[in-house]
């Protein structure tokens, strides 16, 4: 059996670890949306979570475990959107410094979140190199622990309660679709439901302009992303060494949509369901409604979780 970076006592002293901190988000159904998918779909709804999006899980894991010295020097990150809102926030819990490193081209709706939340931005050039470059200088210069978006031990620990809840919350669920970009939900959450639920299915929806994740289960090997063009801004990253062999042999699949499936999701949902969702977070209702996952046998009730809801509302995909 494989070794992985992090086990489901780790989830489990997580979940204990952060509950006062982030919200238990519902989990919310649609007739309307059972009847289009052929099956009872259960939303976690994680759009509904502090910063707007699971990313506070992680985030307030790591910084809590945090020693008292190393916190004393701050943490810094780079990160497009929901993981320098989380951790922004968790410093701010911790009453320590944050240091986000945001690329020119971030969201501003992201970028003002950060602000309220408190964290020193330093803005980059849109390039990972770029990124790396600025954060290594901030903790040279500060000490700053750096806390990665989702190759962190803590991180995938923390992003794994996501699961127990919804498991505890659901009766008897069969699957999981949850959105795959660096995978740290993903293998957080396979965790923990494989642990609690040891026959679930659990597949993965992602954005067919950014499908690393689909091109390296079909591979059985880590293919990095290289050049992603999706609308869903939050799953562009490469999958890590970390949470690459928890998806390899956890993942049964990778269902890819396309872009005009997540915009047709993200509105049905907005006007069906009435819940702000981002496209990244629409990605798994896509995924739900896709023929390739309608015509799979012994499934009929799936957990989706809708991973984030901070839309850019000036930009809004169906607004031409």
């Amino acid at each position: 059996m494989s070794t992985y970076a992090i086990t489901y006592d780790d989830v489990r002293d997580a979940h204990d670890r952060v509950r006062p901190y982030v919200h238990r988000t519902p989990v919310l159904t649609s007739a309307f949306l059972d009847a289009r998918a052929r099956r009872s779909l259960f939303l976690k709804c994680e759009n509904l979570q502090k910063i707007g999006a699971f990313k506070a899980r992680g985030a307030t894991n790591a910084v809590l475990r945090l020693s008292p010295e190393a916190a004393a020097k701050g943490v810094v990150t780079h990160s497009s959107g929901n993981h320098a809102q989380a951790l922004a926030l968790a410093a701010r819990i911790r009453g320590i410094t944050a240091h986000i490193v945001m690329p020119s081209t971030a969201l501003d709706v992201k970028k003002r979140a950060v602000a309220d939340y408190g964290g020193i931005i330093h803005e980059c050039e849109p390039t990972l190199a770029a990124r790396e470059t600025v954060a290594h200088a901030v903790m040279r210069e500060t000490g700053a622990t750096f806390i990665a978006p989702y190759n962190h031990r803590d991180i995938m620990a923390g992003q794994g309660t996501t699961a127990i809840e919804l498991i505890e919350d659901t009766e008897e669920l069969d699957a999981l679709i949850i959105p795959v970009g660096g995978g740290g939900l993903l293998s957080g959450m396979s965790i923990a439901a494989r642990s609690m639920r040891p026959g679930i299915r659990i597949f993965a929806a992602e954005p067919a302009g950014a499908d690393d994740a689909a091109r390296s289960l079909e591979a059985g090997r880590l293919i990095p992303q290289t050049s992603p063009d999706t609308i869903a801004d939050g799953l562009l990253t490469s999958m890590g060494d970390l949470t690459w062999p928890v998806i390899r042999d956890h993942v049964e699949a990778v269902i890819t949509v396309t872009d005009e499936q997540i915009v047709e999701a993200m509105r049905f949902v907005w006007e069906r369901m009435k819940l702000v969702v981002e496209p990244s977070g629409a990605t798994t209702v896509a995924a739900a409604l896709d023929d390739r996952f309608s015509a799979l046998e012994g499934i009929s009730r799936v957990g989706v979780v809708l991973s984030g809801g901070n839309a850019d509302l000036d930009r809004l995909p169906w607004i031409r």
